[in-house]
């Protein structure tokens, strides 16, 4: 009597768990994430206690800031960034983080790892999936790094330390809570761009840098548009999670987050399914 053999195809659960597992533990062995971490948390410091602009009569050089927490995040929810102070705060993590997905990612495509990953393992959307988790994961220790650099820095010059401390936990969550949505932003523009790790690196950075949403947003201003869609859905609502955030800043946080995770990895898988991945 012949027994046919059948072999089961691993459950979506067990493939990610795997492809999670070796993702890790490639992101906590390589140097390249440590070195983000302490980037991440030098740069508010060196931001927070030696940058100086000049007063209103031009005259004298005043701190960048006055309170601590204005280097975690903006006063108020900006549709248009009015100045440095408005733009230099954990939203720098999310270019900080944009290059070191690119370099992580472009590792894979370098070093023969998705030829390998591919040829035995034919679930597009797990790689994109589990990239988008463990660069999410990235990131969110670099806001932890941020934020202790930068609290730090601020309590040592002696700012002002007065807050809502309810605002505050909520623009910090609100922040890592975003790190999914440009993590899976990221895997994405390094999906198109495998073949070319200068552009995947530079288009990382642009996204992050919000240059595109910023002149977006003084172009709507200009002719009188309502410029909340840009501050809402495009620039991924980091802008919302500010130190005057409410509740419905964290729930746009969360939605906005999962709406574009949902998108870039419906995209990404699609671009890995209809294209050569090598």
């Amino acid at each position: 009597m012949i027994h046919e053999i059948t072999f089961e195809s691993p459950s979506f659960g067990k493939r990610i768990k795997g492809m999670l597992g070796v993702d890790f533990y490639r992101l906590f062995h390589t140097p390249l994430f440590y070195i983000f971490l302490a980037i991440s948390a030098i740069i508010p410091a060196m931001v927070s206690g030696m940058t100086m602009m000049p007063d209103q009569s031009g005259n004298t050089m005043e701190p960048l800031y006055s309170n601590v927490w204005q280097i975690i995040a903006a006063s108020k929810s900006l549709y248009v960034i009015e100045g440095i102070a408005d733009y230099a705060n954990m939203n720098m993590v999310f270019i900080f983080g944009g290059i070191m997905v690119s370099i992580f990612i472009g590792h894979d495509y370098r070093s023969g790892y998705v030829k390998q990953l591919f040829t035995t393992h034919a679930k597009k959307q797990d790689y994109m999936i589990s990239k988008s988790l463990v660069c999410a994961f990235a990131i969110v220790c670099m806001c932890a790094s941020y934020f202790l650099g930068g609290t730090v820095a601020g309590l040592l010059v002696g700012y002002e330390t007065d807050v809502n401390v309810g605002s505050l936990i909520i623009a910090i969550l609100g922040k890592m809570i975003m790190s999914l949505g440009w993590a899976s932003l990221y895997t994405f523009l390094n999906v198109i761009f495998r073949k070319y790790f200068g552009v995947s690196i530079a288009s990382s950075f642009f996204f992050g840098t919000g240059i595109l949403i910023i002149g977006a947003a003084a172009v709507v201003e200009n002719l009188s548009l309502p410029t909340s869609f840009l501050n809402v859905f495009l620039y991924g609502a980091s802008v919302n999670a500010c130190l005057a955030s409410d509740i419905w800043a964290l729930i746009i946080c969360v939605a906005v987050s999962l709406a574009w995770t949902l998108l870039y990895n419906f995209l990404g898988t699609k671009v890995l399914t209809s294209s050569d991945v090598y």
